[in-house]
């Protein structure tokens, strides 16, 4: 099992940016997918951006341009650069990672504890 660790939440100014980062640990798998995912109070937790294995990327319309997801396969680690944030970007950020086990052909889903993003305005 693949397990999701992030960091990088907090308080920021409206304008401002952060950068969070997710980490994934564990033995046996391979990870076709990592991304990001975010709940605001009373929301339905939606998509905010994804990257594969091979970079390619996908982001929710209103994300465009203002967010960047990376990934650094070697450490199975993924980051979200977060640039001129508002009021509704906060939300609880929840990392996730497809993956598949050795030896198996069936895809899982792995989700961190969330880190909560707060801007102020």
């Amino acid at each position: 099992q693949v397990q999701l660790v992030e960091s990088g939440g907090g308080l920021v100014q409206a304008g401002g940016s952060l950068r969070l980062s997710c980490a994934a640990s564990g033995r046996g798998f391979s990870i076709n997918e990592m991304g990001w995912y975010r709940q605001a109070p009373g929301k339905q937790r939606e998509l905010v951006a994804t990257i594969t294995s091979g970079d390619s990327t996908n982001y929710a319309d209103s994300m465009k341009g203002r967010f960047t997801i990376s990934r650094d396969n070697g450490k199975n680690t993924v980051f979200l650069q977060m640039n001129s944030l508002n009021s509704e970007d906060t939300a609880v950020y929840y990392c996730n990672a497809k993956y598949v086990p050795i030896l198996s052909r069936r895809e899982y889903d792995s989700w961190g504890q969330g880190t909560q993003v707060t801007v102020s305005s």
